[in-house]
């Protein structure tokens, strides 16, 4: 007893013995400040990692952007010569092909806006989302809202393999050889346009219609598209890129979401992304798709937050804009200001306002169910 006494006398000794030689400044950065630190580092690391981006990564290569010709009462002759294209006898067949998870309305007014110009609509849902989670069909659930397309739609599933823990980039390109494949099953052929994008990137239906139409257009075309997010009163910006039109080529061209051209057509549609009606479709889709990582904190789901976060037109997971120069990322902070503008959208929103009024500016408020 009287040894383990004196260790511990000794060991307190020698405690305050290096306490005392510590200065005011070093026992603040000690204990203030190195605390803080890594506090702060765990609450908030992603959004340090994000506003440092451009220390660690460069812009990519600018794309060679093409003016954008069109008026309703110019001729499609004119048009295509104005973009240093000419003019072909018949048009091109085109064919829209997307993954499907469960945007009902944005799908809708997607096929609604390229209607007169689609050949076939193809559409592919899983019964797994790209993160592994179950998901009911709900393409299927809901296929008697789209017969006025039925006569053209090429429609497939799939089943998931539902593997936890796998990088959800892995499920995502799965799911996209597959919709290669239904491609095929919908008879596309050589020099017929094909059109890859996600359900809320929508091309204009004049912009499908020049592209079928004109002769000599790039194989392979991005689109640039008028950037929303919520709704179209928050307009964020115009640097929408990856949905991109093919003619199509056997055995070369393949389905694919990343960059694969240096050509960009300009204004030629809209992104409107986490565009959903009800407060539950967010939800999912921040669980569901490829960046569910962004989640950090459970608080970050809540329906009345969620809620909050449109109204103001703020980040849903309370990040820093995704930008490579501090010039760009200080030029975003803060939320999106509220735009009044609903000129040139798609024609079919407009038509039935009062079914979409969510998606129009001064109504940002969702429904629960």
């Amino acid at each position: 007893m009287d040894n383990q006494a004196t260790c511990t006398a000794l060991s307190m000794s020698r405690l305050r013995c290096l306490l005392q030689g510590l200065d005011l400044k070093t026992f603040i950065f000690l204990f203030v400040i190195v605390p803080t630190g890594i506090v702060g580092i765990y609450f908030h690391g992603q959004k340090i990692t994000y506003f440092l981006r451009p220390l660690w990564q460069s812009p990519p290569k600018p794309f060679i952007e093409i003016p954008h010709y069109y008026h309703e009462n110019v001729s499609m002759e004119t048009l295509c010569k104005l973009h240093g294209w000419g003019i072909r006898d018949y048009p091109r067949r085109v064919f829209d092909a997307v993954l499907f998870s469960n945007e009902v309305d944005m799908l809708t007014i997607r096929w609604k806006e390229l209607y007169p110009y689609i050949s076939q609509f193809v559409l592919l849902e899983s019964n797994s989302t790209f993160t592994g989670l179950p998901k009911p069909y709900y393409f299927a659930i809901n296929r008697d809202q789209f017969k006025f397309v039925e006569p053209r739609l090429t429609y497939g599933t799939i089943g998931g393999r539902f593997r936890k823990g796998e990088n959800p980039f892995v499920e995502e390109a799965y799911q996209r050889v597959a919709l290669d494949q239904l491609l095929r099953i919908a008879g596309i052929e050589d020099d017929d346009m094909l059109i890859m994008s996600d359900v809320d990137e929508i091309p204009s239906s004049h912009t499908i219609n020049l592209l079928r139409w004109c002769d000599n257009v790039p194989h392979i075309l991005h689109l640039h598209l008028r950037n929303y997010l919520y709704s179209f009163e928050f307009h964020l910006d115009h640097k929408s890129w990856r949905a991109s039109v093919h003619r199509y080529q056997k055995g070369k061209t393949r389905y694919a979401h990343y960059r694969q051209t240096d050509f960009r057509l300009a204004d030629a549609g809209w992104h409107c992304s986490f565009c959903f009606r009800h407060i539950k479709e967010f939800i999912f889709k921040m669980k569901a798709y490829s960046h569910n990582d962004r989640v950090r904190f459970s608080h970050y789901l809540n329906p009345k937050r969620i809620q909050e976060v449109i109204c103001n037109g703020a980040d849903l997971y309370d990040m820093f804009p995704e930008e490579y120069t501090f010039k760009d990322i200080i030029g975003k902070l803060g939320p999106i200001p509220h735009s009044y503008s609903a000129v040139h959208l798609p024609a079919y929103l407009l038509n039935n306002a009062d079914k979409y009024n969510y998606l129009l500016p001064g109504s940002c408020r969702r429904e629960d169910g």
